[in-house]
């Protein structure tokens, strides 16, 4: 089967998924909350509406390919890098190497994951940036809150870009076998991930009852994350006929992001704890700001590229 053939199944059954959605939901608000009311109903319908227009945006840069897939994540990228930095402690000492982060380094980082130079993109800001970001604020000759400022700025670019520029650097992989196909592992990657957290609330929501962190998060429990874990991990088993995973590869493939997609959401809710925010951003109703959907992704993403990187490409 080919790769169009296959993309275009899985869509259609995550819109199939997401009409049944959008009709329970429907439902529940015209028999229990008609007048608006009830805030999981709200935040129900809410989130499921912003669903309809990510997938939608998700697939048109798919059809695209590697262009649609760099161009979608670069923005993403450069949206959510300004939620962060916005919370951070910063100095006019500080505006040269902001603006270096944004109009150089993050460029540059996608510019090295559409010419595949693997080499450089997998060290380009854990390295270069790391070293160079903090000489350009140090020349200005501000000290207060140097290492605050300087740490915060690196944060932000090896959450925002570095780890989510790894989404589009599957595309680069080459694997004996999957030739033409590497944009399918995008899409498992967003539905294991993304379909975790929507199963962690559900499951959280029907038999929550230990706390895992009640200070960062009180909405996650270990009955959620157990379930929403498991239960993702085989929905991911579920869609192997799509990557180049056995189905019990992609078992535990799934059960591994999953997992680093919950932390994910840990550690960036530890942080919004210590800006004192609940979310990131307003921008995506029902959701928060874009940091705020990428958290797991972006925890996920560069695991599962080392992993097929690792035992499945040729390169």
């Amino acid at each position: 089967m080919s790769a169009p053939i296959e993309f275009a199944l899985l869509i259609g059954g995550v819109l199939c998924v997401l009409i049944l959605a959008s009709f329970v939901a429907a439902t529940l608000k015209a028999r229990m909350d008609p007048d608006g009311t009830d805030p999981v109903i709200e935040n129900l319908i809410a989130r499921i509406k912003a669903w309809w227009a990510m997938v939608a945006l998700l697939a048109i840069a798919m059809l695209f390919g590697r262009a649609g897939a760099v161009t979608l994540f670069a923005i993403l990228s450069f949206a959510a890098m300004r939620e962060f930095l916005t919370l951070t402690a910063k100095s006019r000492a500080d505006h040269y190497a902001l603006a270096t982060a944004f109009f150089v380094v993050l460029p540059f980082q996608y510019y090295l994951i559409w010419v595949d130079w693997y080499g450089l993109y997998s060290i380009f800001i854990p390295v270069y940036a790391f070293l160079f970001l903090p000489i350009i604020s140090a020349l200005r000759g501000d000290t207060e809150n140097f290492l605050t400022r300087v740490s915060e700025t690196q944060w932000g670019l090896m959450i925002c870009v570095f780890a989510a520029s790894h989404v589009p650097a599957l595309l680069t992989l080459q694997i004996p076998g999957f030739e033409g196909k590497s944009i399918l592992l995008i899409a498992f990657l967003v539905v294991v991930v993304q379909g975790s957290d929507v199963l962690q609330y559900v499951f959280g929501k029907l038999f929550g009852r230990t706390k895992i962190a009640p200070v960062l998060s009180p909405s996650k429990t270990w009955e959620g994350f157990l379930g929403g874990v498991l239960s993702s991990s085989l929905l991911g088993a579920c869609l192997w006929w799509m990557t180049p995973f056995a189905f019990w590869q992609a078992f535990l493939i799934s059960l591994l992001i999953a997992i680093m997609g919950f932390f994910g959401g840990l550690v960036m809710s530890a942080i919004k704890r210590d800006k004192g925010v609940k979310d990131w951003g307003h921008l995506i109703a029902g959701h928060g700001g874009f940091i705020d959907r990428l958290d797991s992704v972006v925890f996920s993403a560069p695991i599962f590229f080392h992993v097929v990187r690792f035992f499945w490409s040729a390169v």
